[in-house]
C-alpha cells in the first residue's frame, strides 16, 4: 500500500495536532482528509493527506473537497437564522404561515423552532419512495407536507438525519426566493471566503475527492414493520439513496441540494465559518450573526434519548451541543456538528478556536477514534 502523503502547513505550537493527524493515516486507516484549525481567527494548521480515490492514485491537495453530510446542518441552520434576524422567519410561529400545504395531518403546530431542534416528528416518510428522489426537491417537500409525524411535535426529539434539510431549507425558500444553498454562497461562504457549498457547481467536481462508501447494502427488515421499525428504517432508506449510498460519488448528487446530506467542502472553509462564530459572529468586517442570535442560537433546545439514534443527543437550534459522551473539548460552550465517518466543524468560543475536518471514508459514526485523535490534541496544545 503506498504511504499517505502530507501537505499543508502547521505552527509549530501544534505539532502534536499534526502528529495526530499523521497517526490517522499510519495507524486509524485513514484513506484521505483534511484539517483546518483557526485560533483568535488565524490559520494555525492547514493539512491535507492521503489519497482522493480508492485506488490511491490521486493525492489530496489543497484545494480538494469532500462530501462532509450533516456538518452542513449547521451552515443550513445559519442561513435560516440569519432571515430570522431580519425578520423574515419566526422561530415560534407555525411553518403552515408561509408553507400551507405543510398545515395537515397533525403538523398544524409545528414551529421553525421544532424543525431546528428535531422535535417536529419528521424524521422519516412514509409514502414509499423511488430511487433518487432525494434529488427532486419538489418531490420530497410535497410527501413532507401530506406527512403524518411519527410522535406528537414538540414531546420528544429524534435526530431528523436526512429531512432537516428540506424542512428548514423549504420554509427558507418561502421566506427568501431563496434556496439554503444561494443564501450560503451570497451571504455566507462568499463574504468569508469559505469554501463550502450545499449543491456544488458543476465547475468544481473536479476537485470532489471519492467518497468511499461501503459497499455491503443493509436489507430491509423482513415482514410486516410496526411504526417505530418503519420510522427507522425510512429515516435513513426512504427513498434509496437519501443517505448517499449509491449517488454520493455522482454529479447529480453532488449539484442537488440536499442540506442535510450533500454538503461539499474544505476544511479550512469549515473553519473559517465557525472562526466567525467563535468571534461573536462578526470576523474581518462580515456579520454572520449577532451575539444576540448567536446566543439564542446555541441554547439547548434537546436533550435526553433520541427516537431515531437510540441513544442520548443533544441539539440547540441546528447545531449539536457537547455531552459527555462525546465532548468537544473540555469547554461547556463548544458547539458544532459531527458528519457521517467522523467529519467535524465546530468552534469553542472559550478557547477561541475554530476547527474543521473532512475525511472520505465511512469510518464510526459516534465514536471515532481519528476525530477524538484530532479533539484531543487540539487542546493538549492550548
Amino acid at each position: 500500500m503506498k504511504p499517505a502523503p502530507i501537505g499543508g502547513t502547521c505552527d509549530p505550537r501544534f505539532a502534536p495536532l499534526r502528529d495526530a493527524f499523521t497517526e490517522n493515516f499510519t495507524a486509524r486507516g485513514e484513506p484521505g482528509g483534511a484539517i483546518a484549525l483557526m485560533v483568535d481567527g488565524r490559520l494555525v494548521c492547514d493539512l491535507w493527506g492521503g489519497f482522493r480515490d480508492a485506488a490511491r492514485e490521486r493525492p489530496w491537495a489543497r484545494e480538494t473537497l469532500v462530501n462532509f453530510f450533516s456538518v452542513g446542518k449547521a451552515f443550513t441552520a445559519l442561513v435560516a437564522l440569519r432571515l430570522v434576524e431580519r425578520g423574515a422567519l419566526d422561530l415560534d410561529a407555525p411553518a403552515h404561515g408561509l408553507w400551507p400545504e405543510f398545515g395537515c395531518n397533525g403538523k398544524e403546530e409545528i414551529t421553525l423552532r421544532h424543525m431546528l431542534s428535531h422535535r417536529a416528528g419528521l424524521p422519516a416518510i412514509r409514502e414509499d419512495l423511488p430511487d433518487g428522489a432525494a434529488l427532486d426537491w419538489n418531490r420530497m417537500v410535497t410527501a413532507l407536507a401530506a406527512e403524518t409525524p411519527w410522535w406528537q411535535p414538540g414531546t420528544a426529539h429524534g435526530y431528523h438525519v436526512n429531512t432537516f434539510g428540506y424542512l428548514v431549507g423549504e420554509l427558507v425558500r418561502r421566506a427568501s426566493g431563496r434556496t439554503v444553498g444561494q443564501v450560503l454562497r451570497e451571504e455566507v461562504a462568499g463574504p468569508l471566503g469559505a469554501d463550502v457549498h450545499i449543491g456544488l457547481p458543476s465547475t468544481e467536481h473536479h476537485r470532489a475527492a471519492e467518497f468511499l462508501w461501503p459497499p455491503v447494502a443493509i436489507p430491509r427488515p423482513e415482514g410486516e414493520l410496526d411504526d417505530v421499525t418503519l420510522m427507522k428504517w425510512n429515516t435513513y432508506w426512504n427513498p434509496p439513496g437519501i443517505s448517499g449510498s449509491g449517488w454520493v460519488n455522482r454529479p447529480e448528487w453532488r449539484e442537488a441540494e440536499i442540506p442535510s446530506t450533500n454538503g461539499h467542502g474544505t476544511a479550512r472553509g469549515i473553519a473559517r465559518v465557525y472562526s466567525a462564530l467563535a468571534a461573536g459572529g462578526s470576523i474581518d468586517g462580515v456579520d454572520i450573526l449577532s451575539r444576540d442570535m448567536l446566543a439564542a442560537a446555541t441554547e439547548e433546545q434537546s436533550f435526553g434519548p433520541d427516537r431515531i439514534l437510540e441513544r442520548e443527543s443533544r441539539f440547540a437550534l441546528g447545531f449539536q451541543l457537547p455531552q459527555a459522551e462525546r465532548p468537544l473539548g473540555p469547554n461547556a460552550e463548544a458547539f458544532g456538528h459531527f458528519g457521517a465517518g467522523g467529519s467535524l466543524g465546530f468552534c469553542d468560543p472559550v478557547a477561541r478556536v475554530a476547527f474543521g475536518y473532512v475525511t472520505n471514508d465511512m469510518g464510526p459514526r459516534w465514536q471515532n477514534p481519528r476525530n477524538k485523535a484530532l479533539l484531543a490534541a487540539i487542546y493538549d496544545c492550548l
